[in-house]
């Protein structure tokens, strides 16, 4: 039976039931905030790569109800009334959503996307942009630490035959490519990005010709302007390598190379390999050939194997970056923050669960002398920030750690993209986000970015915002 996916059913039941209830016990339409934010950064990091949103601004452009999805919640869902079911079927989105923009740095407890909006329809969102964004934002994240410790190195994502699942696998692969990745495997995101897919070739091209040369030959024969070898299909150093030097000279000799050349390694001793195969195309006079390694990379391999040494200029990255290998799930969370004009938080036996009430916004403090970020201050709504004067924040929970910071600037991180159900937000391109996400990571400082135990960004509360915090938590302020 063919399948046709339909992302407005992509949900929890429970949101429907919920919206059942609310319809019935005339709460739809009370005005609710809902906040999007993670608890923690995703493997043990010391920030997060927002990404998703473009796919969240689709889906709730098109967020609408069937005849078809009506008449099967009616036969699978007794339960549901009437009125629900008659509402759902002229269901659109007339709320407001703020939110930060995608390839934009995050941290804990800040809101990825606000929503204002009826309740039911704040609540029947939730599932499907969380799915959205946990995925995106978790491998956006992974790619921008794999950059990091590429240090200028290109890397490509590879791992579409690992995704789970081909939407994962395209979604994910333009995450990659907000983190920072040159290029995706992927053919299908060539329209999405605006850029041709990258690959090489397999072992099984190489072992479907009688031998290794005359595959390399037809290999650059026919594909002139990416002529990358994959040479550890039987010996790499006695065999490999050499018989990709030999067709390297001929094919450059009768001009027959247009662009980039080189070698990939896919197995065995990376560090090692690439070092004597470097050897060997400098000998030959092959300086400019690339070297390109594949074989389960990720941020802590490609450090170690710089750390060695090794003679590798490109980086292909399957596994380890498509699924977010060693951080499954991101874990983002979607918590009530205001309903009917009143702050609401969470409580929990658990400190780190409990939320922080009322309609916020979210103001990344910079220094004026290097444009440095130095500290985040969730703010209520409606408090402003005198740039001219010396600012005082101090941490939420051990409230004795001050700090006064002055010759500063303000730069407030959420902006609207839905505005009473209307989208006023112009969608930038893939290769733009990343440019943001470039200049988001100049101006963070090294101790944040560093790839085990990195040093904790500040996210702090305004006094307003703590003191309505205690008071709903009932103890003195």
């Amino acid at each position: 039976m063919q399948f046709e996916r339909r992302l407005q059913l992509a949900s929890d039941l429970y949101q429907f039931t919920m919206g059942n209830v609310y319809i019935q016990d005339g709460k739809a339409e009370e005005e609710a905030v809902f906040d999007m934010f993670i608890r923690n950064n995703p493997f043990s990091g010391g920030y997060t790569v927002a990404a998703g949103l473009e796919q969240v601004i689709e889906y709730i452009k098109g967020l609408a109800f069937t005849d078809e999805d009506i008449s099967a919640l009616k036969k699978y869902h007794p339960e549901f009334s009437d009125k629900f079911l008659i509402y759902l079927r002229d269901f659109h989105f007339t709320g407001d959503l703020y939110a930060v923009p995608e390839g934009t740095i995050i941290f804990p407890l800040e809101p990825i996307i606000r929503v204002k909006a009826p309740l039911i329809q704040a609540q029947i969102v939730e599932t499907t942009m969380l799915s959205i964004i946990n995925h995106q934002t978790l491998i956006a994240t992974k790619a921008a630490r794999i950059i990091e410790e590429a240090k200028g190195d290109v890397v490509m994502e590879f791992g579409l035959r690992r995704a789970h699942g081909t939407e994962a696998g395209y979604f994910g692969a333009r995450a990659a490519v907000i983190g920072g990745c040159a290029g995706t495997s992927v053919v299908e995101t060539e329209l999405m990005l605006d850029r041709p897919s990258m690959g090489t070739m397999s072992h099984s091209f190489i072992l479907s010709y009688d031998s290794e040369i005359e595959a390399f030959e037809k290999f650059v024969h026919y594909n002139p302007d990416n002529a990358i070898l994959l040479v550890d299909t039987y010996n790499t150093l006695e065999e490999g390598v050499p018989n990709a030097i030999k067709v390297f000279k001929k094919a450059l000799d009768n001009k027959v190379i247009k662009g980039r050349y080189g070698i990939r390694i896919d197995s065995g001793d990376l560090a090692y390999l690439s070092g004597e195969a470097r050897k060997l195309l400098d000998e030959a006079g092959l300086i400019d050939a690339g070297i390109v390694a594949s074989s389960d990379l990720d941020e802590y391999l490609i450090k170690d194997l710089k750390s060695q040494g090794a003679k590798i200029n490109s980086w292909g990255v399957g596994t380890k970056l498509i699924t977010g290998y060693d951080c499954p799930a991101l874990g983002g969370v979607y918590k009530l923050a205001a309903i009917d004009g009143k702050a609401k938080l969470k409580i929990s036996d658990d400190p780190e669960k409990i939320t922080n009430p009322g309609v916020k916004k979210i103001c990344r403090i910079y220094g004026k002398c290097n444009d440095m970020a130095l500290a985040d201050l969730l703010m209520l709504e409606e408090e402003k920030i005198n740039e001219e004067e010396p600012l005082t924040i101090f941490h939420p929970v051990h409230t004795w750690k001050k700090r006064t910071i002055t010759d500063y600037y303000i730069k407030e991180l959420l902006v609207p993209i839905f505005k009473n159900g209307q989208c006023v937000y112009e969608i930038p391109s893939v290769i733009d986000i990343q440019k943001h996400l470039q200049k988001e990571k100049e101006g963070l400082w090294p101790a944040f970015k560093r790839m085990v135990n990195p040093h904790v960004y500040h996210v702090d509360l305004s006094r307003a915002l703590w003191q309505l915090k205690q008071k709903l938590l009932g103890e003195p302020v």
